[in-house]
């Protein structure tokens, strides 16, 4: 009888699940989806674009230029001065040659601070240049 018994826990311990190759794919799958997953860039500020019928999505957007309604250049989420708009500019087109501009310029902002930043981008080398607006 104790011969059976012995035998029966035996056979438990050969039933049981596991669950290693199963975590190992789950950790599998979720390097995966980081490593695929793309991540929204913001210019640093929330801008009120104008309204444009005609506005068309840009999906190689690499560089976001934003124009707050006070003239003030935000540049991956730092304030940049007008005269290192270039540089700053050159630096991430490097990082992302085939990647386009898209200047978010606030209703309020002036033709002046969007002309220097436009004109900077050109002499950065950038010929893809886009203005934000919203679509109606």
């Amino acid at each position: 009888m104790r011969k059976n018994f012995g035998q029966l826990g035996g056979e438990e311990e050969e039933n049981e699940i596991n669950l290693t190759p199963m975590l190992d794919v789950v950790f599998i799958m979720l390097i995966f989806f980081i490593v695929t997953a793309s991540f929204i860039k913001e210019a640093g500020i929330d801008v009120n674009r104008p309204d444009a019928p005609t506005a068309d999505s840009q999906d190689d957007a690499a560089i976001l230029i934003a124009i707050s309604a006070n003239d003030e250049i935000w540049i991956d989420r730092r304030e940049t001065d007008p005269n290192a708009v270039r540089g700053a500019i050159e630096r991430l087109h490097a990082e992302n040659p085939k990647g386009s501009v898209v200047i978010q310029a606030d209703e309020e902002s002036t033709n002046e601070m969007l002309v220097v930043v436009m004109e900077a981008a050109k002499q950065a080398g950038v010929n893809n240049v886009a203005i934000a607006a919203l679509k109606d």
